[in-house]
């Protein structure tokens, strides 16, 4: 396979197909542009649904898709994608291209309709969000509350949690039986069970993020679900990581998108347990050493923030403690310059976490406290 082609060869001026859940029919895009260095493929989607096409002359005088629902201003439904053209979806020919000039956007999956889907909803003179019902996105502790033992809920096909701390696939499987799409995360949550995984004949897409507990034995494995067209891991076990590379590797060349990183040991787990900043470790922009250096002035700053609340009522220091925080901030992106809009928010972020911690072991209220920290480092900032 050339480095310079994906696993499938395209070709600008190609459309694709591919059946719709949000419309309950098949719905179609072209390919207008291919960026070997990115690896990505520019997609246009088209204003067109309907029975299964088998060649373009199937679709009629299409014309691109033009969104005007909520803020979009009648700009066309034109992004670049992963370069991998999923399996599930099929060429069936070609045509001049519908767009001249490039896409400023970017998506890690390829649209399957929900675009016009939302246009066509907003095109009823329905003005509220349009919610897909084959759909749930909720957190751990909501399905938990919510869903009942034993009851399947067939309908829904495309399941996302977030916020796990620890979560039985076996239950997932059991009530969710007919998913085609899964999302799972937390923050150092544990996954149990995880090879249960390989009863869910139709899934076609498995996302994990920043979750534990599973190792090699929990390997979703091709002959159990031979749908799968996109496999996203990232911040998981070291030797899950590895079976799953391995596994699903032969596989890119029969259009798997395939994305492992952020492989985990259990050492790293343990020492990185109250590190808001561990998603930094290896983030492909950060080099090593900032990395650390980051590391060592968030301690610093917690320890010096948690002697401050702790060392009576006068708590004037903590503004100068912020303003510390930021400016060690501000020398360490002037050398490598790697604080973009993710990474300013993380920060923030980390700032909250060590109140929080602090609000924890001291048992006081640290509102007034977390201001002026806030505030303090937000004044300070240059990134």
């Amino acid at each position: 396979m050339r480095r310079d082609q994906p696993p499938r060869p395209v070709a600008v001026g190609d459309v694709v197909t591919v059946y719709s859940d949000a419309l309950g029919g098949w719905t179609a895009s072209q390919i207008t542009g291919i960026d070997p260095a990115a690896k990505c493929a520019a997609v246009l989607e088209l204003d067109w649904s309907g029975p299964e096409p088998v060649a373009v002359a199937d679709l009629g005088d299409v014309q691109p898709l033009r969104l005007t629902h909520h803020s979009w201003g009648g700009r066309l439904s034109h992004c670049n994608q992963p370069w991998v053209l999923p399996r599930s979806f099929t060429v069936i020919g070609s045509l001049p291209s519908l767009v001249v000039g490039p896409s400023c956007s970017y998506a890690s999956v390829w649209g399957r309709g929900e675009q016009l889907a939302r246009q066509r909803h907003w095109d009823s003179g329905n003005r509220k969000d349009w919610n897909a019902p084959y759909a749930l996105t909720c957190t751990a502790d909501e399905l938990a509350d919510e869903h009942t033992p034993g009851v399947v809920r067939a309908g829904v096909i495309h399941l996302t949690v977030r916020g796990i701390t620890q979560l039985d696939c076996a239950r997932i499987v059991a009530a969710f039986p007919d998913l085609t799409r899964l999302s799972l995360s937390g923050k150092l949550g544990s996954l149990t069970s995880a090879a249960a995984l390989n009863k869910l004949p139709r899934l076609q897409a498995l996302t994990i993020s920043e979750l534990f507990g599973m190792d090699a034995s929990d390997c979703l494995l091709p002959r159990h679900v031979p749908e799968v067209e996109e496999v996203s891991l990232y911040g998981i076990p070291a030797d899950y990581a590895t079976a799953m590379r391995k596994t699903w590797r032969p596989h890119v060349r029969h259009r798997v998108q395939l994305d492992v990183s952020g492989a985990r040991k259990p050492e790293w787990v343990a020492a990185n347990a109250s590190n808001p900043l561990r998603d930094w470790d290896g983030r492909e922009h950060i080099p090593r050493t900032g990395y650390r250096k980051a590391v060592a002035h968030y301690k610093a700053t917690r320890d010096a923030f948690l002697t401050e609340v702790t060392g009576g009522e006068d708590h004037g220091n903590i503004a100068e403690i912020g303003r510390a925080f930021s400016a060690a901030f501000n020398a360490l992106d002037s050398r490598t310059s790697f604080i973009e809009t993710v990474e300013r928010e993380e920060l923030f972020e980390a700032l909250d976490f060590l109140v929080d911690e602090a609000q924890t072991a001291t048992g006081c209220d640290l509102t007034a406290a977390r201001a002026a920290l806030i505030e303090g480092a937000d004044y300070g900032r240059d990134w």
